[in-house]
């Protein structure tokens, strides 16, 4: 009887042990969970893995739709511990995070998706400068989500440069208000929540987006013509982690998170094709889109536009004061 009291005894401390030794982390996005699109399905998967992947140990609580920050507002609430991960909308920080918005400084490029997550992956494991700049911030990414392949969604026909004269097109970051105006438009700084509603009103003509993108964000609602104006793909997102709160992790979760990170791309990437497939079923379907080709080359005087190529060397300047290998960098991106 008495050891049957101890064992019920030590088995409760190992039970309690555990329990608090079990971590719940919270993690932030701007995304609303009913959207069913590539990002928040992916989001909720990498929420499900963790959990099945620690044991059960450890688990993600998501705080949906910006409930606990604004997508203007994630760098610092993440930065500060009110939330342990959460995702960081590149493109609003290119003052912020210059180096880890490279790709925003260079559009339009020649990678697709899968070769931007790459090529943001490569850098990360190349060039330490890349990391050291989150740290300066408390931040750590442990993903990285590429959008898909950008083009041009119209409120009308456009078959030629010619068509986007006079159109005001929304505009966010650095190189699209560049390119914009480069193309004989007027650039419109409009953020993704209010761009349906400017659409809607002919406050904007045109808005760059991808497909999947903008059925999520039902655009194709009041804009009926995409243009495939090769953007290339557009980065993107960091999924990221409050530096204090990775390094505090024990090693065993540390590696299961970096690793997750790894097949989250994976599946992020899998889910974005099935969605982009989807939706152009849809638009040539009841939806009524109308899709129109828009040859490459078209695009390649716009690159010479003085304007463009300041944006470009910008960067180069700041990768340079870096330390960054500039060239081999740019390589990549170069259209």
């Amino acid at each position: 009887m008495k050891l049957t009291k101890l064992t019920a005894m030590a088995s409760a401390m190992v039970l309690w042990a555990a329990a608090a030794n079990a971590e719940t982390y919270t993690y932030i996005t701007y995304k609303p969970q009913g959207a069913n699109d590539a990002h928040a399905n992916s989001l909720q998967w990498l929420v499900d893995e963790f959990k099945k992947r620690t044991g059960g140990k450890h688990e993600i609580q998501m705080f949906w739709g910006g409930s606990v920050a604004a997508v203007g507002e994630t760098p610092d609430a993440l930065a500060s511990g009110v939330g342990d991960m959460g995702d960081i909308v590149t493109p609003y920080f290119p003052d912020q995070f210059p180096l880890n918005n490279a790709i925003g400084f260079f559009i339009p490029q020649p990678l697709d998706s899968a070769g931007v997550a790459e090529a943001m992956v490569n850098w990360h494991a190349t060039y330490p400068q890349f990391a050291e700049e989150l740290a300066q911030d408390n931040l750590h990414a442990f993903s990285f989500r590429a959008l898909e392949n950008y083009g041009l969604l119209c409120k009308e026909p456009v078959d030629s440069l010619d068509d986007l004269k006079g159109k005001r097109i929304r505009s966010y970051g650095f190189a699209y208000p560049a390119l914009i105006e480069a193309m004989g438009a007027t650039p419109v700084s409009i953020t993704t929540s209010d761009t349906y509603e400017a659409l809607e009103r002919s406050i904007v003509d045109c808005a760059p987006i991808g497909p999947a993108l903008a059925r999520g964000f039902k655009y194709d609602e009041v804009a009926k013509y995409y243009i495939e104006i090769p953007f290339g793909a557009s980065f993107g997102h960091l999924l990221t982690i409050n530096l204090d709160t990775y390094k505090g992790m024990d090693e065993e979760t540390r590696a299961t998170l970096d690793q997750l990170g790894k097949d989250y791309m994976v599946e992020y990437g899998r889910m974005l094709a099935d969605d982009e497939k989807r939706v152009r079923d849809l638009w040539n379907g009841d939806l009524g889109v109308t899709v129109t080709p828009f040859p490459a080359e078209h695009l390649k005087p716009i690159l010479e536009d003085p304007k463009v190529k300041a944006v470009r060397e910008e960067w180069q300047a700041k990768a340079e004061a870096a330390g960054l290998p500039v060239d081999k960098i740019v390589s990549d991106l170069q259209f």
